[in-house]
């Protein structure tokens, strides 16, 4: 019975593990050898791939451009979402459940939806192919998103924290960074984090709104067909790179996010 215990989990993860092996198995072969057969790894091992797009400008400014954009969208994101946040957090108001569902509404609608709106809107104003164009079209899903989870963190804190600072003389904004925000911390981490993936992840809009100078990777990647195929090891390669920035902000938040699951609105 304890082997069956340690015995499903493993499965688990050796499930979900499988398929960024075998991603990082196919970029290092050739597209050759990849359509040659099934291998468990690579027989001519080669990194080709990662060469080309470390060094070919049109393959490394895709990452570039969709880090811009990205983090040009959390910092507005969180920015706009935390004062909006303490506003539902703490006062009652005419229309506030209803303002809060029609936030969250935003969020369920497809990105489909507004991708042509967006289009006209920011061609005629001049912001097409620009990275203030995506970050502020994934607004519209991120801060309903931000302001979700930063109320649940917010109505955890006892108001009396901020009537205690009023009282010892606190203007309002010098207590909201200075005490409050520290106190919600893990909330702000947790924010920051789900804004970035899903900005990160999301490419129909970030396609419809680019096309040369901020054109993110994810678009990018389309351009390994070719009149001989598809370059499928240089399009893994791509991939697996792809899995790096969303590696390294989770390493930072991590405990953020551990914390997120205990305390807030996860």
């Amino acid at each position: 019975m304890s082997r069956l215990k340690f015995l499903v989990p493993t499965l688990y993860i050796v499930f979900l593990l499988l398929p960024i092996y075998w991603l990082l198995n196919m970029s290092f072969k050739t597209t050759n050898e990849i359509l040659g057969g099934f291998t468990l790894w690579p027989n001519e091992f080669t990194l080709a791939n990662y060469r080309t797009i470390l060094t070919d400008r049109t393959w490394y400014m895709g990452y570039v451009n969709s880090m811009a954009y990205v983090a040009m969208n959390t910092v507005i994101s969180v920015t706009v979402a935390l004062p909006a946040a303490y506003a539902f957090s703490r006062y009652r108001f005419l229309g506030d459940k209803h303002l809060f569902f029609w936030l969250l509404t935003n969020r369920m609608a497809p990105p489909a939806v507004f991708a042509l709106p967006f289009f006209q809107l920011y061609s005629a104003i001049g912001l097409f192919d620009t990275h203030i164009a995506v970050a502020l079209a994934h607004c519209l899903f991120n801060i309903p998103l931000a302001v979700w989870i930063l109320e649940g963190f917010m109505s955890g804190v006892p108001k009396e924290l901020d009537e205690t600072a009023f009282v010892d003389g606190y203007p309002f904004w010098k207590f909201f960074v200075k005490i409050f925000m520290p106190t919600i911390a893990a909330g702000i981490g947790v924010a920051c984090f789900f804004c970035f993936m899903f900005s990160w992840v999301e490419l129909l809009l970030a396609k419809t709104l680019t096309s040369v100078d901020a054109k993110p990777i994810a678009a990018t990647m389309t351009r390994t067909a070719s009149t001989s195929g598809y370059e499928l090891g240089l399009l893994a390669a791509a991939g697996a790179l792809t899995i790096v920035p969303g590696a390294v902000v989770i390493t930072f938040v991590r405990n953020y996010i551990a914390r997120g699951f205990a305390l807030g609105r996860v």
